[in-house]
């Protein structure tokens, strides 16, 4: 039987920008860009979940989230649900933490990315909302 893993994504948008996070090479789809947070632990709620996975990843404090989309994604090791929230107001200065590169790209950018299978729904629906 396969893991499932619950997590939390945040699609950061300010200003007409998405803030988005590169995965290290040696990670599960390394080198593709990748909206930022992780892994739901089991007390937490998604909304406290992506509050610490930005703070561990970007050094940022969520202040403004709403639920944007959720998804299920089964790659051939894993099952993933995917649980993406808008984040359209934080405070400090993002950095990558763990050594990803951080960067900023308008919506024409963000279509001409390489992102993680599970991603592609998300990126379609921003393309078609935002």
């Amino acid at each position: 039987m396969k893991k499932t893993i619950n997590v939390a994504a945040a699609v950061i948008y300010v200003d007409g920008l998405f803030l988005l996070s590169k995965r290290l090479d040696h990670q599960h789809q390394g080198g593709k860009w990748e909206f930022p947070g992780g892994k739901i632990e089991s007390e937490e709620t998604t909304e406290q979940a992506l509050v610490r996975e930005l703070k561990e990843e970007l050094n940022i404090g969520v202040l403004q989230q709403s639920p944007f989309m959720s998804l299920s994604f089964e790659y051939p090791e894993k099952h993933v649900n995917l649980h993406f929230q808008l984040v359209t107001e934080f405070n400090g200065k993002e950095q990558g933490v763990e050594g990803q590169k951080v960067q900023w790209f308008n919506k024409e950018a963000l279509m001409e990315l390489t992102f993680p299978d599970a991603n592609v729904p998300v990126v379609n629906k921003i393309n078609a909302l935002l």
